[in-house]
């Protein structure tokens, strides 16, 4: 619960600054996050505790073919960059991946990436003979409670109880990944 009060008070003295792809404080004449309709929520239920996951989506993503959107056990393409929220209310950051996008597997990440990452579809691999390029994929931002990151164990420079956010821009990911190669997703087993 004090996460989720921490969150919203965060919505309602921030915006995002599409100029600039960034989470910034309120200024005079923009819409507050906790007004802007790119901001959604989903309600998550983790080892019997229930949690509010909030995703920032700028750009869902449209994809060429159609793709569906990925499952909580997808291997997915992604660039990120994460900050944690202090108690200042200011963001530090803690991780980076927006050199070069990565490869994870959602049920390797901590729960609010595995929820999260559901609301975004990835892009088109538009490569030709250069270096793997994508377009269209999802972006936008991800808002984690404690719980559904590093709960009360912390990880690295990220202390316990911290709420998370995630710059993050979906590239692509494996449609009903395999992680034992039986011949059966992964979601359905």
């Amino acid at each position: 619960l004090i996460d989720n009060d921490s969150l919203v008070d965060f919505f309602e003295t921030h915006y995002y600054n599409d100029a600039i792809d960034s989470v910034q404080p309120l200024v005079s004449g923009a819409l507050a996050l906790i007004n802007d309709s790119r901001l959604l929520t989903q309600d998550i239920s983790d080892r019997e505790v229930d949690y509010k996951l909030y995703s920032f989506v700028k750009r869902e993503g449209t994809p060429d073919p159609i793709k569906s959107f990925p499952t909580v056990m997808d291997s997915i393409l992604v660039k990120y960059k994460g900050q944690y929220l202090s108690d200042t209310d200011n963001l530090v950051d803690f991780d980076e991946s927006f050199v070069n996008p990565i490869w994870l597997t959602l049920n390797g990440v901590i729960r609010g990436w595995a929820h999260g990452f559901t609301n975004f579809k990835g892009g088109d691999n538009i490569t030709d003979n250069g270096p793997i390029t994508f377009e269209n994929g999802g972006n936008g931002v991800l808002f984690i409670p404690s719980g559904l990151a590093y709960a009360n164990f912390g990880s690295g420079n990220i202390l316990p109880n911290e709420c998370l956010l995630f710059y993050i821009d979906l590239y692509d990911f494996v449609k009903d990944t395999d992680h034992d190669n039986d011949g059966v997703a992964s979601i359905f087993e």
